[in-house]
């Protein structure tokens, strides 16, 4: 929450001293920018609507919880970065080299970039460090763990911050270039590459949620230690089959096939198997667990 929030302030300030200078020096790429941080700031309004719907615990009627809410709203979130920033930052781009603009006040435009890189570094060291952090748990590299993770929001704003600071690169070579060349046409070319730059982040964003609500496996690490847990129960002999898939960020359905030890009469190991399902469920991630019996011939698991 605490990402996105500080993405949120920065966008906000951001869009608004580039619509300023987007205004004042007519500049397509920095147009281009202005629709990207009013797009990204919209965007983290999704991402909070998110983080705070699909944080309700389970009921009746959604007996998995809402977690798989947060992928829907991040949808939105990838299809508004889509629509927006990348549509409008092309579409003004291609204008712009049919219609080509006067020179601008670079000045201007050149500070509100620089300020713009300033306040979009403060929000993208941020979810590096939770990414880092989150990595590190995992003992995977940060981007392999963005790329895998549940947890939609810090991918989200990661990766849109990072477009950010491309973009701003793209803007700030267009504009010199149209400085120095005297041509317009590197300003236009400058608001599509930035426009194309949103487009492939927002269909990679649109991608990994879409899978999610398809249904995502639990990363290997993370069966793997669930599995270590569930064979240190007293009860469970073996596990000859188990299936963890995310229902929310960093929320589990967890379904196995174990042996338990003894061999109890049919009422007494049904009665054992609904209380370590129950216990499995005390862990926080796993939000159900259902149990059934191996056979003696299936192979038995190990973490």
């Amino acid at each position: 929450m605490l990402t996105v929030v500080i993405a949120f302030v920065m966008n906000v300030l951001i869009a608004i001293a580039k619509t300023i200078a987007a205004a004042i020096t007519g500049s397509a790429s920095m147009l281009a920018e202005s629709a990207h941080s009013w797009a990204d700031a919209g965007n983290e309004v999704f991402l909070l609507i998110a983080e705070r719907r699909g944080s309700r615990g389970r009921d009746e009627r959604h007996p998995f919880g809402y977690g798989c809410e947060t992928y829907i709203w991040s949808l939105f979130a990838g299809f508004g970065l889509f629509a927006v920033g990348a549509a409008v930052s092309v579409m003004h781009g291609i204008t712009s080299l049919t219609e080509p603009e006067p020179d601008a006040n670079y000045l201007i435009g050149y500070l509100v970039l620089a300020i713009s890189a300033v306040l979009e570094g403060v929000s993208f060291a941020q979810s590096i460090r939770q990414a880092r952090v989150a990595g590190e748990r995992f003992a995977i590299h940060p981007l392999r763990f963005l790329n895998r993770t549940s947890n939609t929001t810090l991918r989200a704003v990661f990766f849109e911050d990072a477009a950010a600071l491309t973009g701003l690169a793209f803007a700030a070579l267009g504009m010199a270039l149209h400085q120095i060349t005297g041509s317009a046409v590197w300003d236009a070319i400058g608001s599509i590459l930035v426009g194309i730059l949103l487009g492939v982040i927002a269909i990679f964003l649109i991608k990994r949620n879409s899978e999610f609500l398809l249904g995502q496996t639990a990363m290997p690490r993370t069966r793997s230690s669930i599995l270590r847990k569930m064979l240190e129960h007293p009860d469970i002999e073996r596990i000859t089959y188990l299936h963890i898939e995310y229902v929310g960020p960093m929320q589990y359905y967890l379904v196995a096939a174990v042996d338990m030890v003894g061999d109890l009469a049919e009422h007494e190991l049904a009665e054992h198997l609904r209380r370590v399902e129950r216990e499995i469920e005390a862990h926080e991630p796993i939000v159900e667990a259902v149990l059934t019996l191996s056979t003696a011939a299936e192979p038995s698991l190990s973490p």
